[in-house]
């Protein structure tokens, strides 16, 4: 079935693109959802009207993630849990402390957008991705140190 992304969308594409997906993924997610429109003729010519508007918000958008990343690049959050012997952590760091980390640092990001393979359980520095935008990923520096 053929729809049309009225956002971006991480694992399809980005918004006003034309897509075929299965008749079930259109039909109980992606438009129940308004995340995408079926393919339909006055759908279509009303995306292509639309399509300079869409444009320049994709531009500004990842003009403000330019702009967030170069904040980020400074940035080390430092997150204090429990440790036990040999620097194990009793719990671990998950991408929810890291995201209140950065909150009371005063920047918002959501707590999907910061990429970790798997928590962090030990003490020490890591780096941690953040997917600001699909063409933009910043990287920040995590600081995990025993909690006193």
């Amino acid at each position: 079935m053929k729809v049309i992304l009225t956002q971006d969308v991480d694992s399809l594409g980005l918004g006003g693109e034309i897509l075929e997906v299965a008749r079930g993924y259109a039909r109980n997610y992606l438009i129940p959802k308004k995340i995408a429109l079926e393919a339909t003729e006055d759908n279509i010519k009303r995306t292509e009207a639309q399509r300079k508007n869409i444009e320049i918000k994709r531009i500004k958008l990842k003009e403000d993630a330019q702009k967030i990343k170069e904040r980020l690049a400074e940035v080390v959050v430092t997150i204090a849990q429990k440790a036990g012997e040999e620097d194990k952590l009793y719990g671990s760091v998950t991408s929810m402390d890291i995201a209140d980390g950065l909150e009371r640092q005063g920047i918002t990001i959501d707590r999907r957008k910061v990429i970790l393979d798997k928590p962090i359980k030990s003490l020490g520095e890591f780096p941690v991705s953040i997917k600001l935008h699909p063409n933009v990923t910043a990287s920040i520096k995590v600081k995990v140190v025993p909690e006193q």
